[in-house]
């Protein structure tokens, strides 16, 4: 890092070319001064397939990240979306169950501290207080498993669905569970644009206070009404410097870039670009 910071800041796997190798990526994140990678766990064969690798495919990461110096420390699990803990049926319920143990293996054995759950019971059904109930009844399992491992689980906040889309909401299942190892990792671009969609009457900031002593770590995001990604940073709904304060206030110390590879002809500069807004808005908020 440039000095000595409060906070750590990371950056999203898919800001990156798919072509990258992992050590690429990891150099690539060093060089436009990222202090870790979020790995992506997407709903896609070839992300999953990550969560069967053998363990000397594992061995072989960790040891980039060693010779890389670039750690990958939180991970987002959006394969949730297709495989929900609120997904109702045998099979669904047995193959989701499957891939949570196997992400809490996969991050106890890379070094990942974090598990970004999916704000969703479910995403491709109908929900329901039933799917509702499985989602609790499965979530209390999940937490389990994470507490046997040490990793911590946070909930995203989405802006497309209404099931998690504040931390308050986020908050009711964290209460339900009464677990040090479930929390809230908010998106503040979400939860702007969830608030600008849904026409919530509380603000950002007093949302992101009602996580108090649960929050994780931070999705720092743009937005735009009715559009949660690719948006042009400093262009949209997020109020960095506001939430990051309030943030700081309450603890959190890791804040985790969410962008995407929108420039792939000039994708390096776009990663320095990117890092560039981002640190200024955390140095204003931690300096303050």
């Amino acid at each position: 890092m440039a000095k000595d910071r409060e906070y750590l800041l990371g950056m999203y796997e898919k800001s990156m070319p798919t072509t990258l190798t992992w050590k690429e990526k990891l150099l690539a994140a060093k060089e436009a001064n990222f202090d870790w990678i979020e790995i992506s766990i997407d709903e896609t064969d070839e992300k999953i397939s990550r969560l069967y690798w053998t363990k000397e495919q594992k061995d072989e990461l960790v040891q980039l990240i060693k010779e890389t110096g670039t750690p990958i420390y939180t991970m987002c699990f959006s394969a949730q979306r297709k495989y929900s803990l609120g997904s109702l049926g045998k099979e669904k319920h047995e193959k989701a169950m499957e891939i949570m143990k196997l992400a809490i293996d996969f991050a106890a054995d890379i070094g990942i501290r974090i598990i970004q759950l999916a704000g969703y019971d479910c995403y491709y059904e109908e929900a329901n207080e039933e799917t509702r109930a499985e989602f609790i009844k499965n979530l209390k399992i999940a937490t389990r498993m994470a507490a046997k491992k040490g990793i911590v689980m946070g909930f995203e906040t989405m802006m497309d669905r209404p099931f998690i889309d504040t931390v308050e909401k986020g908050m009711e299942f964290v209460n339900i569970c009464k677990s040090p190892y479930l929390g809230v990792y908010p998106d503040i671009g979400n939860l702007a644009g969830a608030r600008n969609d849904f026409g919530y009457e509380k603000s950002v900031i007093d949302d992101i206070k009602t996580g108090e002593g649960h929050i994780v770590a931070c999705h720092l995001k743009e937005t735009a009404p009715k559009t949660d990604r690719s948006v042009p940073w400093g262009t949209g709904l997020t109020d960095y410097v506001a939430d990051i304060k309030v943030l700081k206030e309450m603890g959190v110390r890791m804040f985790n870039g969410e962008f995407w590879c929108d420039h792939p002809e000039d994708w390096m500069n776009w990663l320095k670009e990117s890092n560039k807004f981002l640190r200024d808005k955390l140095d204003q908020a931690f300096e303050d």
